[in-house]
């Protein structure tokens, strides 16, 4: 069991009912932390946005602290960073994994369109490098060490066709948490990313909805992924929101402190490497 008591952490990309970003939060509580939950917008969907999550978090005997910002844009980072320390004094975790939904994005290369490919890069990476930055700069500041974790993806370690612009978003990630890692090592913060699986959350939706092939309706092509997945997997079942929320939990506590620079596959052993 990880202790987190007195410990805050922030997670980007919050708000999805069946997304990794609440189950990391409503995990990091469970062991005692404080959080700070990002999104872009408030939605009133049931079980969905940050109003719910605070809720839940709140549930669990911890404090939360909801704040709607776009992490692609610089001065909105830099206010969310600042309202944090704010309610709190200080940011001991991020968990950058806020990114972009699946789109125009999945095609062939030699159909991909510039804007399209940009707007992946320019979540998934810029976003997880201004939130990397502004945290950094308090941690260090701070000099109380401190734990960054980048969601990354299986697809950032292996090639898959039509997800070209994902796969070098999530590539980047790697690379950066490397990086990242080598220059904030010796003031004691780790860094770390994590590279998922296929999940069934509100992403799958979108991947089956421009995957599927003609003929094939999007829900029946999500089921088709989702077996795929199963059979693939050494463990025969789907990655969890709960098994990427461990992990984090993990890297955030102290058992994890000789470690860093790490990505850490979870995927039941669907890849193994």
């Amino acid at each position: 069991m990880a202790d987190l008591q007195g410990k805050v952490a922030l997670v980007t990309g919050a708000a999805g009912a069946n997304g990794i970003g609440r189950a990391v939060a409503l995990r990091l509580a469970e062991e005692g932390a404080d959080l700070i939950v990002n999104d872009l917008s408030e939605d009133a969907t049931p079980r969905k946005g940050l109003p719910n999550v605070v809720r839940e978090i709140e549930e669990l005997g911890r404090q939360a602290l909801p704040v709607f910002a776009d992490v692609t844009q610089a001065d909105e980072v830099e206010e969310m960073v600042q309202r944090a320390l704010e309610r709190f004094g200080k940011i001991d975790v991020l968990v950058n994994n806020a990114g972009a939904p699946a789109g125009r994005d999945r095609v062939p290369v030699v159909e991909l369109e510039e804007e399209a490919f940009d707007f992946v890069q320019r979540v998934n990476v810029k976003g997880t490098f201004l939130c990397c930055r502004a945290v950094a700069r308090h941690m260090l500041q701070r000099q109380g060490g401190g734990t960054i974790i980048n969601i990354s993806s299986t697809s950032g370690k292996h090639g898959v066709a039509r997800f070209a612009a994902y796969c070098a978003s999530k590539f980047a990630v790697r690379g950066f948490t490397q990086s990242l890692a080598r220059e904030l090592g010796p003031y004691g913060i780790t860094v770390y990313a994590i590279c998922p699986g296929l999940i069934a959350s509100e992403r799958i939706d979108d991947m089956a909805a421009v995957l599927a092939p003609a003929g094939v309706d999007a829900t029946e092509h999500r089921e088709q992924m989702i077996a795929m997945a199963i059979e693939n997997s050494a463990l025969r079942r789907m990655t969890g929101q709960r098994d990427i929320a461990n992990v984090a939990v993990f890297l955030a506590s102290t058992q994890s402190d000789f470690m860093t620079g790490a990505s850490l596959t979870v995927d039941g052993g669907v890849h193994m490497d």
